[in-house]
């Protein structure tokens, strides 16, 4: 009997750990509209107004979401639109476009999508149209139903807004804008952005019909907040099925975030970045421990995590270097000494590694030439090094100019924790310039 209700406790213990991860999953991974959102609350006011005019009382509107990557502005346009379609009236009458500058990288792309979207292949059928404004314009005569003051709303949702920008004569942002400057169907323009100087990229003509209205995200929270966020992002909802379990879970990560190491790892991540993402992935990280025999986050799992987020991944390909390849990386950091950091071409990084192996009378380093330059070139695979862009003036590859992508720190970080490393060449590296 107590062996039957032992694998019966187990069996809840993993289904619970599961639901668990699920739900962490979720909050990290995806945008989710019905997660929180934390210090915009005043752009979410702002941008929901703006579009609640144009799906109710017919008013077009432009509007730009100016923010750095990773300050929420596609969760904040996703929680706008969730807010605005719980209407019936509106989720019923308003159509939505979403286009991407990285898909849709011309205008005839972005019209292909347009028309997918509102479902008008059919109508546009083989009608040949002399530019692609009559194109546009069709379309979106296409969804009024009877006068202008009865047309279907639409609301254009433009993330990486600067790259339709480079657009050939910005063709499809000035009749978009215009659009929304005239008597026609109503629309709304919303273009999310990371660039601040967004305005400046935009033709005279465009510029004259956006209607200049921006809404800056910037992540100003200060460390208690920061605080605040992660203990939101790990406690359990609620409404979570098991009750007690998330009793104890809640209330371990209250004393979790009261921890000073743990406190200092989060410091250290909100000094590097406070973008949101960084965090999520840091807290996510964390969680991929919680197993059944492991069912609740310790303090050093985010001292783990925060080790693995701040990981130079080029130092790590260097712990994975044979002797020979470090003793060339080597021989480049000391090129880039003397030539202050002057391209270099194999046969200097040769020359400069046969002075350190006669000068150490080892014949354990060394190699034959082509060894040599196959080590090399296995280094410019790893992309390590690289050649310089530009013509070549000389097409063998002894006298390719080349580039290290590594700074004297990540060398000698590397050179601390590499295996078995010779002392000769660890003397080598720490050595002055010859």
């Amino acid at each position: 009997m107590s062996k039957r209700k032992l694998k019966e406790d187990s069996f809840t213990n993993q289904e619970c750990i599961s639901k668990v991860q699920r739900t962490l999953r979720e909050r990290f991974c995806l945008q989710n509209p019905n997660g929180k959102l934390f210090g915009m609350e005043l752009q979410y006011k702002h941008l929901l107004e703006l579009l609640k005019r144009t799906a109710i009382h017919g008013e077009s509107n432009s509007v730009l979401i100016i923010g750095p990557r990773g300050s929420g502005k596609t969760l904040l346009t996703c929680h706008v639109l969730k807010k605005l379609m719980e209407g019936k009236q509106v989720r019923d009458n308003t159509l939505q476009v979403h286009l991407n500058g990285l898909l849709q990288t011309n205008d005839k792309i972005a019209l292909k999508e347009i028309t997918r979207q509102l479902n008008l292949e059919n109508v546009v059928g083989d009608k040949v149209f002399g530019s692609f404004a009559e194109n546009l314009t069709f379309l979106l005569e296409a969804l009024k139903r009877g006068d202008r003051a009865h047309s279907c709303p639409v609301l254009f949702i433009l993330e990486e807004f600067d790259l339709f920008v480079h657009h050939k004569n910005q063709t499809l942002l000035y009749n978009l804008f215009d659009i929304s400057q005239s008597a026609q169907t109503p629309i709304a323009v919303v273009g999310l952005t990371c660039r601040l100087d967004i305005l400046e990229l935009m033709e005279k003509r465009v510029k004259s019909r956006f209607s200049h209205r921006q809404i800056y995200l910037m992540n100003s929270f200060d460390f208690n907040k920061y605080l605040n966020i992660c203990k939101e992002q790990l406690s359990l909802p609620p409404e979570f099925p098991e009750k007690s379990f998330t009793q104890k879970w809640n209330k371990n990560i209250q004393s979790l975030l009261e921890d000073p190491k743990v406190q200092g790892v989060l410091q250290n991540q909100f000094h590097h970045s406070k973008d949101l993402r960084s965090l999520f992935k840091l807290l996510m990280l964390a969680s991929n421990s919680i197993t059944v025999s492991h069912p609740y986050i310790n303090a050093s799992d985010l001292l783990e995590s925060g080790k693995l987020c701040r990981m130079d991944s080029k130092a790590n390909i260097l712990h994975g270097l044979s002797v020979l390849e470090f003793c060339l990386i080597i021989a480049m950091k000391h090129l880039n000494d003397t030539y202050e950091e002057e391209p270099f071409n194999f046969q200097m990084v040769y020359n400069e590694y046969q002075k350190f192996v006669q000068r150490k009378a080892h014949t354990v380093y060394s190699f034959e030439k082509p060894v040599v330059m196959k080590a090399f070139e296995h280094l410019m695979h790893l992309e390590l090094i690289k050649p310089v862009e530009g013509p070549s003036v000389c097409a063998q590859r002894e006298y390719l100019l080349m580039k290290l992508l590594l700074d004297n720190s990540q060398i000698m970080d590397a050179l601390q924790v590499y295996p078995n490393c010779p002392t000769d060449v660890k003397q080598w590296a720490t050595s002055s310039v010859n």
